[in-house]
């Protein structure tokens, strides 16, 4: 005979104690698997994490254990991502904000820039006004052995007639050497190569639509890369007068060419310091670089340099320097701007 409290009945009476606890216990909660959805965003979010340490080589240093795992590491990571999106979406509609920070990106600057574009006060233009362009310059003279010298920069006026129809005086020019006529053979309607400010008004104002449409109207030079080629033919637009929507809608286009970085220190050919808009052929090695002013956000000039040594060119040579002096409309020939309020 058992002792009580001992032997097989004791083994009964706790087991029955242990069933009856856990039928009064609620049920373990079951894990979640994680969505396709959130094993998405974790896989983008890592990637971000390994393009920034790509991007940004850490100096030499001996190698020591790491103290963090991963899944502790990616919060921090999480909110730097969240915060640079913020950024970006808020960063767009400043009229003249000149409280870029340190790191702004180039699509963020851009979008400053279309922002302060899009309130800018242009009245419409007539086709029998012409638009005036002030400006001073220099392009480098290319000797036979590659090397490349900055001629002495000059200043020049231009009147650009604003007629759509073809026409075989296009405008005149002003410079040392006096007044001269601007001729087209054959004539030449208003378009990418003469652009108006009724032809600039029919393009597209959705930056993609745009973009595609600038891409088909270009042709890129012997060598150049197709988006080079972009690039430079919207900075041979944005010294022209077009509608603020427009002109919002070409820097929106501009963002999303590949490329594209923020120079935070350039200077056009008057001697005047802004952020740079710049892109880099990579095959050419030579740099084009827009200049906006500091404060207005208004386009200034632009620059070309090599990146590169090429031949007998060096790395550094500027190729050509352009500044933006002064511009509006007028009614006609040798007419200029009285009071508009655009110099630059």
């Amino acid at each position: 005979m058992n002792a009580a409290g001992s032997g097989p009945d004791r083994a009964e009476h706790e087991e029955a104690e242990r069933e009856e606890l856990a039928r009064l216990l609620p049920a373990p909660a079951e894990r979640d698997v994680p969505s396709e959805p959130y094993l998405h965003h974790k896989d983008r979010l890592m990637q971000h994490i390994d393009d920034d340490q790509n991007r940004t080589p850490a100096p030499a240093r001996k190698a020591r254990p790491r103290l963090l795992r991963p899944a502790l590491v990616m919060p921090a990571a999480a909110l730097a991502l969240a915060g640079a999106l913020a950024v970006t979406f808020t960063g767009g509609g400043g009229s003249g904000d000149s409280a870029a920070q340190p790191r702004e990106t180039a699509t963020v600057l851009l979008d400053r820039i279309a922002g302060t574009a899009a309130k800018s006060d242009v009245r419409p233009v007539r086709q029998d006004q012409f638009a005036y362009v002030k400006s001073v310059g220099a392009g480098a003279e290319m000797k036979e052995n590659g090397a490349s010298e900055l001629d002495p920069r000059s200043r020049r006026e231009v009147w650009k007639s604003q007629q759509v129809k073809r026409i075989n005086k296009t405008g005149e020019i002003h410079d040392d050497e006096g007044y001269s006529p601007m001729y087209e053979l054959g004539g030449s309607p208003a378009g990418i190569d003469r652009p108006t400010y009724q032809w600039l008004a029919s393009l597209p104002t959705d930056p993609d639509v745009l973009l595609e449409e600038l891409y088909r109207m270009t042709e890129a030079e012997d060598g150049q890369e197709k988006a080079q080629a972009v690039f430079e033919q919207i900075g041979r637009l944005l010294g022209d007068v077009m509608p603020p929507e427009n002109a919002a809608a070409l820097y929106k286009a501009v963002a999303k060419i590949p490329g594209v970085t923020r120079q935070e220190d350039a200077v056009d050919a008057a001697g005047r310091h802004g952020f740079g808009i710049a892109r880099v052929d990579k095959r050419t090695w030579v740099a084009n670089v827009w200049i906006f002013d500091r404060d207005s956000l208004a386009y200034l000039g632009e620059r070309e340099y090599r990146t590169k040594d090429f031949a007998a060119g060096k790395k550094g040579d500027v190729l050509s320097e352009y500044a933006l002096l002064e511009h509006g409309i007028v009614d006609h020939y040798r007419e200029r701007p009285q009071g508009d309020g655009t110099t630059k």
